[in-house]
């Protein structure tokens, strides 16, 4: 849908009214991006911003329905139009002034744009003024992709940058950044730029390089590498996380959560579910699920029973004890699995 709507605006078929909702705020900033750069051709350009759970909507009206002075076409973006979500009576922040809303939207100003902005998961459907939204303006809703469109999409951003990259590398920066869209969008311009003189294919490798490593990615190696038995790399994560000044008591409790994901995505398994059912049923990105689903092999239940059981004793130590900090956690991944401490 998005990439129709940009193309009729590219054309220069641009509607006096649009309204876009869903929290995908890729698709929001670029729909916004190409707005503004073909009113701006087509000659001079005022662009107003209000924010609608500051400002009354009766503002916005009026700001498009005067005529603009010293440019020729005016863009009037409103944002937060929180009153076409569900909301519980009495609880409104701003009476807004609806029935001017449906009469505008009847009869749009010829001389501005107006872009309702609604960045939530879902509206209100029995509402009138999100009926009349619907049937008067052009309605767009922004979510994100599905992990295959994500992947295509990711794929077709790096050919627009004059570079390659393999479908082992896309996966990688996706697991690497998560599904947000105008992260991955960054993180493809830096690698299409590193390779831009060498035009080598870009690898998972060069992805590990070049993306920066989230607080999650580190600690889910960290515990990986301690199931294991690999108690060097997990130390080597664990002094790493240190120097980034991470505290241990976060740790214990990321490390925590992380055994908890894995533990829930294994149970959900047994039950007969498949990785894309997990990651919407417990909201990860399906990433997160895939590689733990991948390491299922090397990991049973004990083993995670366990070490949640090792860390709930490091959290006690942190929270009654005094002495190194650092040390606690630290003796834990220097212990076989299953090891109790006193």
């Amino acid at each position: 849908m998005f990439q129709k709507v940009w193309k009729e605006i590219a054309n220069g078929h641009i509607e006096p009214v649009y309204v876009i909702a869903g929290e995908e705020s890729y698709f929001i900033d670029e729909t916004l991006q190409r707005l503004k750069d073909k009113l701006a051709e087509q000659g001079e350009l005022d662009i107003m911003n209000y924010d609608l759970d500051e400002q009354l909507v009766d503002e916005v009206i009026d700001e498009a329905d005067t005529i603009p002075f010293f440019s020729d076409r005016k863009l009037v973006v409103a944002k937060n139009a929180s009153f076409l979500k569900a909301t519980e009576k009495g609880k409104e922040k701003l009476n807004h002034d609806l029935k001017k809303l449906e009469r505008f939207l009847q009869f749009p100003s010829e001389t501005s744009v107006t872009v309702f902005i609604a960045p939530y998961a879902k509206l209100d459907e029995r509402k009138k003024v999100t009926k009349q939204m619907k049937e008067h303006a052009l309605y767009l809703f922004a979510e994100t992709p599905k992990e295959r469109d994500l992947a295509v999409w990711a794929k077709n951003e790096v050919v627009s940058r004059g570079a390659i990259m393999n479908d082992n590398a896309i996966a990688q920066l996706i697991e690497m950044v998560g599904m947000n869209m105008l992260h991955l969008r960054t993180e493809i311009e830096k690698l299409a730029l590193y390779v831009a003189d060498t035009k080598e294919l870009i690898e998972p490798p060069l992805v590990e390089a070049m993306v920066a490593k989230t607080l999650e990615q580190d600690v889910f190696k960290l515990l990986n590498a301690y199931i294991r038995g690999d108690r060097s790399t997990a130390l080597s994560i664990y002094h790493d996380l240190l120097r980034q000044k991470e505290e241990p008591i976060a740790l214990v409790a990321l490390i925590s959560s992380q055994v908890r994901l894995m533990s829930n995505v294994y149970y959900l398994l047994s039950k007969g579910y498949h990785p894309q059912q997990i990651s919407k049923q417990l909201k990860v990105n399906p990433y997160r699920v895939k590689r733990i689903v991948e390491d299922r092999g090397h990991i049973g239940d004990q083993q995670l029973l366990d070490a949640l059981y090792g860390l709930g004793d490091v959290d006690l130590q942190l929270k009654t004890m005094s002495g190194n900090r650092a040390r606690f956690l630290e003796f834990f991944l220097m212990k076989p699995i299953g090891y109790r401490m006193n």
